[in-house]
């Protein structure tokens, strides 16, 4: 399995969790939720939205269109401070983005 393949992989399971869990949105948010300015979308949406809106859309796009992944980039330790201790879903998740954190370690573009 090529390194993109292991990237779609791994966002398609993130997108299955977020189904199973029921934190999918059929409905998207305003265009203006979208065109926030700052990260993750802070001001506009909520952390689950920003996953399934902004971030799986956008690396799909990059893998569809051959262009180069980020590298460095991990997302865990923001969803670890923005979700709740509480939320009933919120290891499954982190484990899931921690894999994802994972394929973008280092230089892997």
């Amino acid at each position: 399995m090529t390194h993109n393949d292991s990237v779609r992989a791994q966002l398609h399971a993130i997108e299955a969790l977020l189904r199973k869990h029921q934190l999918w949105q059929e409905t998207a948010p305003q265009p203006e939720a979208l065109a926030s300015t700052q990260p993750f979308c802070l001001d506009t949406l909520e952390p689950f939205e920003w996953l399934q809106w902004v971030l799986i859309p956008r690396l799909h796009a990059l893998l569809d269109g051959a262009y180069p992944l980020p590298h460095d980039f991990a997302v865990t330790p923001y969803y670890e401070m923005a979700l709740d201790a509480q939320h009933p879903a919120r290891d499954v998740v982190l484990i899931e983005l921690q894999r994802l954190d994972t394929l973008f370690a280092g230089d892997k573009a």
